[in-house]
């Protein structure tokens, strides 16, 4: 049975794609401004490299175009996204590659009947292509379409059967009207093709909510091993052992969890309760005072200081 606490953990959001590579040669600046492991700054900076050198035409200029306001894009300068995708659609109005990332724009400015149009423009002209199909599931989720969100993941899969995306966001569907067994399947296969923080995260919520709490627990450890330094996987496990009643593994895990996200109200809320039950009221006080700094009026927080005395 859970114990009923006042614990609140992070949940995963829908992940956007990568941009798509442009496979031609090029040197380090081509590389940089097309490659997958690129960071946004990088991109930017190496995509800027090509297009002012000159010496690209065509759909590879389109592409520098195109990855760069992907890198725009994903450093939220929104409007120099656009400028530089609406540049890729005019120099090659065929390359699907600018209407899938300019519909990401469009999804992050939260206008997705356009995002919609974006995609479906790019599906035309490349119905192969399984991000835009995960991208546009994401924008009908975010319409209140769930119906065709799964259709076009489905979609996505069907394409690509090792787009690790597009069972993320099935998965997350899934898991929001409450399929465990259908959510499971799809953030296993998601951890198979990419085990990375969140993918263990997400399986470790669901976990969680069908009261699969030691299993959970070990979601959320793989989390911490992947990034010791990402409080997510700490204070996630720190609920849990909570819930199990290792109120000390509990504490532990909300130490490391403060120590790499000072800022998280519930973690301080969290630690006062471990603290409380191990009998340092000094300690819980101190904690639920720096929940409440952080988070005036917060219900679980007062409450204990005033069971404590000290409200």
């Amino acid at each position: 049975m859970r114990v009923q606490l006042s614990l609140m953990a992070l949940l995963a959001m829908l992940a956007s794609a990568a941009p798509l590579p442009a496979a031609a040669e090029g040197g380090p600046a081509w590389d940089a401004c097309v490659g997958l492991t690129s960071t946004p700054d990088e991109r930017v900076k190496a995509c800027s490299t090509v297009i002012d050198t000159g010496s690209e035409s065509g759909r590879r200029l389109a592409g520098a175009y195109c990855n760069r306001g992907h890198g725009l894009t994903e450093k939220r300068e929104f409007d120099a996204a656009l400028s530089d995708l609406d540049e890729a659609v005019k120099l090659d109005p065929a390359y699907a590659c600018a209407y899938n990332n300019r519909g990401r724009v469009y999804s992050f400015k939260r206008d997705y009947d356009r995002a919609i149009a974006e995609y479906d423009q790019a599906i035309k002209l490349d119905p192969s292509l399984a991000m835009a199909y995960s991208n546009r599931g994401e924008s009908r989720y975010n319409k209140g379409d769930i119906d065709g969100a799964l259709a076009d993941f489905d979609a996505a899969i069907k394409r690509d059967p090792g787009y690790a995306m597009a069972y993320a966001n099935r998965g997350y569907i899934y898991a929001r009207t409450h399929d465990t067994a259908h959510a499971l399947a799809d953030y296993t296969m998601r951890i198979k093709l990419a085990p990375d923080l969140l993918a263990y995260i997400d399986r470790g919520n669901v976990y969680r909510d069908s009261e699969q709490l030691d299993r959970a627990a070990a979601d959320y450890g793989e989390a911490i091993r992947i990034a010791p330094t990402d409080a997510r996987g700490w204070r996630n496990r720190g609920m849990i052992r909570l819930f199990l009643g290792d109120n000390k593994g509990g504490l532990a895990d909300y130490d490391k969890a403060l120590q790499y996200d000072p800022a998280d109200v519930f973690s301080w809320n969290n630690r006062g309760q471990a603290r409380m039950r191990l009998g340092d009221a000094k300690g819980a006080i101190a904690d639920f005072r720096k929940a409440l700094e952080l988070k005036p009026g917060l219900q679980t927080a007062q409450e204990a200081l005033r069971k404590l005395g000290a409200l």
